[in-house]
């Protein structure tokens, strides 16, 4: 291990990072760095042909590329057009459009690079202005004297290049500031959408672990309560306690098959409900009897799986607990202004039983899960009228 620790080993340090990557790690582990994820991320973006994405993170898309270097061609068309105005000849004009702008593009793009790594404060943004002030007189200074250097046999144009060093260097100075503010704000507004992002990505998963959580908290409920049932068969009639573990193995079974599926279909989850619904009129016989009816253009709706088992179980508990005569569990299933609408139905004595109204488990956790999914609390609602309770599910459909 102190061999291992003590061999030396090739690093890179990637900016807004603070631990050093191995390179080999970086090669085989990692993931490949891509225009997408720079943008994102802010490592740095080794694509050799993306010279100016790698510089500049705002020059990495094509548009914004394409508009940056249109608008830098016709400043430099104009300097040149300028000066050709002026009267002096072509080469002086190409040479000093060339040398100005190429000079003026380097100072920006070194100064994005700079900022790139580094951004003052808000008490310092005073600092920004400053660079400016440096990497355009740098600009101007390196300008004039490459200038003198090429033109140095056109008196006339020396003269007019020193008369006008104060205004080049005041509109250079301008030109750098204005596109710094722009990039400025560009990376604070990326910044902003990556702070939104890891929002969302956390919300998501916050929300994806609650509905984990009331799934699993159901099985079990439903679990307790079939076994307490099975329980009670077996000393009094065995084969039928037989008969319901086979049927709570086949519905256990098919729970576990849909454990990693966030959608289903009607058709397969009135499959799965008939095999809970086999499993309790083992336990209750001939006093429970389930009418389902479904039209046929809802049978490839998509609906959360599992979301009906804990509402007919809520409808059975109610309906059969404080009575000892036949009751029917009805379900009924249709489409109503792109929503899948399901009711579950069942009859009740207002003498000897109050409804609830959503506030057991089975139809808390229900009217949670739809929340989670939708954002809303309207999808599940419960009514009483004329000794029936009523349970009605909506799920939008795309």
């Amino acid at each position: 291990m102190g061999d291992f620790c003590q061999k030396r080993l090739p690093v890179r340090l990637y900016p807004n990072q603070s631990l050093l990557v191995p390179v080999w790690i970086r090669n085989t582990i990692l993931p490949k760095p891509n225009l997408y994820n720079h943008l994102q991320s802010k490592t740095p973006l080794t694509d050799k042909n993306n010279f100016f994405g790698f510089l500049l993170p705002a020059l990495s898309d094509r548009k914004i590329r394409g508009l940056f270097l249109a608008g830098w061609l016709g400043l430099a068309s104009l300097h040149t057009y300028s000066l050709l105005h002026a009267g002096f000849v072509w080469r002086i004009a190409f040479i000093d459009g060339g040398v100005s702008h190429g000079l003026l593009l380097l100072a920006w793009l070194l100064l994005g690079w700079n900022l790139r790594f580094y951004r003052p404060e808000k008490e310092r943004q005073a600092l920004i202005l400053a660079w400016c002030l440096i990497y355009t007189a740098a600009a101007v200074a390196s300008g004039y004297y490459l200038l003198l250097y090429f033109l140095a046999d056109y008196t006339d144009y020396l003269f007019f290049l020193r008369i006008t060093l104060p205004l080049r260097f005041g509109a250079s100075f301008l030109l750098i500031t204005w596109m710094t503010v722009v990039i400025t704000l560009w990376r604070s507004l990326q910044e902003k959408i990556e702070e939104e992002r890891r929002k969302s990505d956390a919300e998501k998963l916050a929300r994806e672990a609650e509905l984990y959580k009331l799934r699993q908290q159901l099985q079990p409920h439903f679990l307790f309560n079939s076994l307490n049932s099975v329980s009670a068969l077996v000393g009094a009639r065995p084969a039928e306690a037989r008969t319901m573990i086979h049927q709570l193995s086949d519905f256990l079974r098919g729970t576990l098959k849909r454990e990693d599926e966030q959608w289903i279909s009607l058709a397969e989850e009135l499959d799965h409900l008939q095999l809970y619904l086999s499993i309790e009129k083992v336990r209750f016989g001939h006093r429970l009897a389930t009418e389902i009816a479904c039209d046929e253009n809802c049978d490839n709706l998509q609906l959360p799986p599992l979301i009906l088992q804990p509402v007919v179980e809520n409808a059975i508990k109610f309906g059969l607990y404080d009575t000892t005569e036949a009751v029917t569990i009805s379900v009924k299933a249709g489409l109503q202004n792109r929503l899948l609408e399901i009711s579950v139905q069942n009859p009740f004595d207002p003498q000897t039983a109050a409804p609830r109204h959503g506030t057991g488990f089975g139809l808390s956790s229900v009217q949670r899960r739809l929340f989670l999914l939708f954002g809303r609390n309207d999808l599940l609602q419960t009514k009483s009228e004329d000794s029936l309770f009523t349970t009605t599910i909506r799920i939008p459909q795309p």
